[in-house]
């Protein structure tokens, strides 16, 4: 218990340092805001009460399997409660508000995308993954190929995929806390990181769940709360709503038509499959479908998270767009002396909630936006360890392994990814976190989306398609996401990219299916024609729902 109310002390002592810094930092500098003393509070009371979840998680997650699925006995609803939470997220919520603020229209290609990848999910993918797997897409992958090297190729792939997907998180939060409490971006930053550090490896997947489904719960209310406030703006008429942002906004009637952001058609085509693929490989979110009992909760799972996220970004739209005429009509409360939205152009909704609900309603928007961003940092962290502990330490360790051993990696991992998402958030600080984000859908479309779906489907998959093509994907994505221009021009500095296109999925996809078929319809080998044979019975495992002890046998 002594160790409990030292966590407790520390951490009330490391926030109360925050506030302390962000006290003196006010008068220090013009860009930090005044301090808001119901965002202050509100934050405060939800770090205190995720602490007691987790002291009270801690308590039941002794095994591997309760630290990285919560022993599977998450509920349907609670488990897709959760994962809604994992997708409106602080690049949700900021990112694409912001997004339909500035371009318009073309901002609805960020929720098409996300909602277009869940009737994949929940058709194709949610029952094969939960009957196939134990706790990661990896087991997956491996279940009837040389584990090996599949795990080895697919764990690097998920840990790009979970860092680039941890730099929009932390941006987020930096950007938001340095708004709201005048404290510095950097130990904004560190803040996170230390509260994520704390909930992973003591709570695991059970206190990170009801983390998220609390914030979840907590930020459509906040959202349903905003939007009737922002619709009353506009007297309840959603025509208004419209016809007043295009007589406001410098775009004028062309904010309602495509080409303010994906001028190019191959562009847009390019982050529609980025959105598509890359949520149906996100590592953090495919865990979630192992922490139900059987693949029944997996899909009624989904289809709790496909009504809440459909009701959630319906009023990301209805906010986005009334932005426009609140902001701009309102100048002098948002902008600075130089015509710089206050905050940074990802500050688009927690302007508007001032506004339409005063600092009430804005300390309780951001507190619940900076729990959004802890929560999801707390699932990315989770996952990354998994992958680290079960996929890479268990598999290559063989005999020698020991579960005790694996947790003490897993609990260290979190530590060390902690650590490394503090310098990728202040290397990223500029960045818009929604693009950031969709670097790491960029890397999941072109790598882990086409294996998973290949590995579940096709008969034809050998050990050696697997292995080589993640490779290529990968080398190949991270190669057009630098050559691009969110890292080239935005980043580098450099005038011109060399790749003209921000998502390159377009190009990346194509060239992972086509060498899994091709060096999987070439390989020859004894082992090859193993793996095909054992197709048939993966299959009929997969649907018997019988494939879960063969998994763990890896």
């Amino acid at each position: 218990m002594n160790r409990w109310i030292v966590l407790f002390a520390a951490l009330l002592a490391l926030l109360a340092a925050d506030v302390t810094l962000a006290a003196e930092g006010i008068t220090g500098s013009a860009d930090k805001q005044p301090l808001n003393q119901a965002a202050i509070t509100m934050f405060l009371t939800f770090v205190l009460v995720t602490l007691l979840i987790t002291v009270w998680a801690a308590k039941r997650s002794r095994s591997a399997s309760d630290l990285y699925v919560a022993g599977g006995g998450i509920s349907a609803w609670q488990n897709g409660t959760a994962i809604a939470g994992d997708f409106i997220s602080a690049a949700s919520f900021l990112g694409i508000t912001s997004a339909l603020f500035a371009f318009g229209l073309d901002g609805n290609l960020l929720i098409i995308g996300v909602m277009g990848s869940w009737p994949v999910i929940l058709f194709i993918i949610a029952e094969r993954l939960r009957n196939l797997g134990r706790f990661t897409l990896v087991d997956v992958v491996s279940f009837r190929l040389s584990p090996k090297p599949v795990r080895l190729v697919i764990s690097i792939a998920s840990l790009a995929v979970i860092l680039f997907y941890l730099i929009g998180q932390l941006v987020g939060a930096g950007k938001l806390i340095q708004l709201l409490f005048g404290l510095d971006y950097l130990y904004a930053v560190i803040t996170v990181s230390a509260l994520m550090i704390i909930y992973v490896s003591l709570g695991g997947m059970l206190a990170t769940t009801w983390v998220q489904l609390i914030k979840a719960i907590l930020l459509i209310a906040g959202g349903v709360l905003t939007c009737v406030l922002v619709l009353r703006y506009f007297d309840f008429s959603l025509s208004e709503v419209f016809t007043r942002a295009t007589e406001n906004h410098p775009r004028g009637a062309q904010l309602l038509a495509p080409g303010n952001w994906m001028a190019d058609p191959l562009g847009g085509l390019s982050l529609g499959l980025t959105m598509l693929f890359g949520f149906i490989g996100l590592p953090h979110v495919l865990m979630r479908m192992f922490t139900v009992k059987d693949a029944a909760a997996a899909r009624q799972s989904s289809f709790v998270a496909i009504c809440i996220m459909s009701l959630f970004y319906l009023m990301v739209i209805v906010i986005g767009f009334g932005a426009v005429s609140i902001l701009i009509e309102n100048p002098d409360s948002f902008y600075d002396t130089a015509g710089n939205l206050l905050g940074g152009g990802n500050m688009v909704a927690v302007h508007v909630a001032q506004f339409v609900g005063g600092n009430l309603l804005l300390g309780f928007m951001a507190a619940v936006t900076f729990a959004t961003i802890l929560a999801v940092v707390a699932g990315l962290t989770l996952s990354g360890a998994a992958t680290i502990a079960h996929d890479l330490y268990k598999t290559f360790a063989g005999s020698a392994h020991s579960e005790k051993t694996e947790l003490v990696i897993m609990r260290t991992s979190v530590v060390v990814i902690g650590v490394l998402g503090v310098f990728l958030g202040l290397a990223f600080e500029n960045q818009n976190i929604a693009f950031v984000t969709t670097f790491a859908l960029a890397v999941s479309a072109s790598v882990n989306a086409p294996v998973l779906i290949a590995a579940m489907y096709w008969r034809g998959l050998t050990t050696r398609g697997v292995v080589l093509s993640s490779i290529i994907g990968l080398v190949f994505s991270v190669a057009l996401i630098v050559a691009g221009p969110g890292v080239m021009v935005s980043i580098l500095g450099f005038e011109k990219p060399w790749f003209p296109y921000t998502y390159p999925t377009i190009a990346t996809l194509p060239v992972t299916a086509l060498c899994i078929w091709l060096f999987s319809v070439t390989d020859k080998s004894a082992s090859a024609a193993q793996e095909r044979e054992r197709f048939e019975s993966q299959r009929i495992r997969s649907e018997l729902g019988i494939g879960i002890d063969a998994a763990a046998s890896h």
